[in-house]
């Protein structure tokens, strides 16, 4: 009888853990961060120069751990040096350019999602 009683309660004990593990395990599938859309768009070619680069992501950042930088078709830097994510919205990540000339401009982005997953990448605009 003893052993019965272990036996079940063994069973209920994985059945639990089972359970809480199918639970959890699709929150940690997605913790990267994935651009959702940006502005300007990617490849896109403008024609008003642009005041800033911005880029929402399908989920909140780290600040801290989160760069963007524009760079111009020599590879000099294009951008105000002041990107950050937004305080008011942690899935949007942008930086303020200058009055820029015509020309192609790269965009470099270095994100960490708040569950410590990093993602990383670039795209082109160009303004006429």
């Amino acid at each position: 009888m003893i052993m019965f009683h272990r036996y079940t309660a063994l069973r209920t004990s994985t059945t639990y853990l089972l359970f809480l593990f199918l639970c959890i395990a699709p929150e940690a599938s997605f913790g990267h961060a994935y651009p959702d859309h940006a502005d300007p768009r990617v490849g896109s070619t403008v024609s008003a120069p642009q005041l800033m680069v911005r880029i929402w992501f399908d989920s909140d950042l780290e600040p801290v751990f989160s760069t963007i930088r524009v760079l111009d078709a020599s590879g000099k830097k294009a951008d105000n040096d002041d990107g950050h994510v937004d305080a008011a919205n942690a899935t949007l990540l942008e930086v303020s350019l200058p009055p820029l000339p015509p020309g192609a401009y790269h965009v470099f982005w270095n994100v960490v999602a708040r569950d410590g997953h990093r993602t990383t990448g670039d795209y082109t605009f160009t303004i006429k």
